[in-house]
């Protein structure tokens, strides 16, 4: 998902704990939305939003975004991420903004919630202000819901402030 700069902490909580491991090879791929913390970089996007993770030889991450604006039209943006924890691959920082070939302006991206089969993802930040629900399908089932929830909820997120995302089905 997109960033546009670094965030500040919030000193009030410990910071989110991240999963214990994930493979790359298994992640990358394309993931869709299905429930955000509104945010200003996505507030253009309405509908069918997608993720789609690549990895690079150098070991950075090419990430694409997709959506779907009020219009009907396609709203990409491209970006890089790179991991920051080698040790459990789920610490990453992105980046979408490029000048004179340098990526400048990294957001965290931190997986703190992974299905073992990768079928869906939570994704947040230390200081809780952004957060990401992501599927390999463009719904998930009731009881994966649950399950999301009860991460959010033990990782200090409010499930209640996460906006669903429309999924037709068209990409």
């Amino acid at each position: 998902m997109r960033f546009s700069c670094r965030e500040v902490p919030n000193s009030d909580k410990a910071e989110p704990v991240t999963v214990d491991s994930v493979d790359l090879t298994r992640y990358i791929g394309t993931w869709y939305e299905i429930a955000k913390i509104p945010n200003s970089f996505q507030s253009k996007c309405v509908r069918n939003t997608t993720a789609t993770y690549t990895l690079r030889g150098d070991g950075e991450i090419d990430v694409v975004n997709r959506c779907e604006e009020s219009d009907s039209s396609e709203n990409v943006a491209k970006g890089i991420a790179k991991v920051v924890d080698l040790k459990t691959n789920a610490k990453l920082e992105v980046s979408f903004v490029r000048i004179l070939g340098i990526q400048l302006f990294w957001g965290d991206y931190w997986i703190i919630g992974l299905d073992r089969n990768y079928r869906f993802a939570v994704v947040g930040t230390p200081s809780r202000k952004y957060g990401w629900i992501l599927s390999r399908t463009p719904a998930l089932s009731a009881e994966d819901m649950a399950v999301v929830r009860d991460i959010l909820r033990r990782q200090g997120y409010d499930p209640g402030v996460f906006v669903p995302t429309e999924q037709t089905g068209k990409r």
